[in-house]
């Protein structure tokens, strides 16, 4: 086994490439432009929620308890449409320093507990891509397959959850290659 004390160096590391490569994939590559559309007549629908006083939170439409979910009132509201889910925001201009810290923090995290699963079954000394297939394995599973559920659950288009998809392979890969690279000897 390896502590995690001689992790910490590829813990790091890894966090910041990846903090690094996301900036340039949604900065210069625009590939995920496309993931959210303009709704129309915004500023009727704008003025109709601000009129609400809806707090930061999320909202399903139509609402209705599970109990509820087959009575015939239920269903015709669902029928009629539009059905959805809407995610409400602290107003103002958005916490970007704030969002790319909780992003860094999240990094962090990711390549804490690959570190740690990967201290716990591999050896110093161990070979690259032995290192590589555990860190790499356990970085995909956090940055990637977690989107799979928004695809499931929360209507998000099955493209968008193959682009997210494809983000979390290339930051599990760059994490992988870290943690190889830095491994012990």
């Amino acid at each position: 086994m390896v502590s995690l004390a001689a992790l910490w160096m590829p813990i790091v590391v890894s966090a910041v490439i990846v903090f690094i490569a996301s900036s340039v994939m949604h900065m210069f590559l625009k590939y995920h432009q496309s993931d959210y559309r303009r709704m129309p007549e915004e500023e009727t629908v704008l003025g109709a929620l601000r009129g609400s006083n809806l707090q930061p939170g999320t909202y399903m439409f139509p609402h209705c308890e599970h109990k509820t979910m087959n009575t015939p009132e239920s269903q015709e509201k669902f029928k009629r449409g539009p059905v959805g889910m809407i995610t409400i925001m602290p107003s103002g201009v958005p916490a970007m320093p704030k969002y790319l810290a909780q992003w860094f923090v999240y990094s962090l995290l990711i390549s804490f507990f690959a570190a740690y699963i990967a201290s716990r079954t591999l050896m110093p000394g161990v070979h690259y891509l032995s290192v590589f297939r555990v860190v790499g394995t356990v970085a995909f599973m956090s940055y990637g397959l977690a989107h799979i559920s928004s695809g499931i659950w929360k209507g998000q288009r099955w493209g968008v959850v193959a682009k997210e998809l494809i983000d979390g392979l290339v930051y599990a890969l760059l994490t992988a290659g870290t943690f190889g690279w830095l491994w012990p000897r």
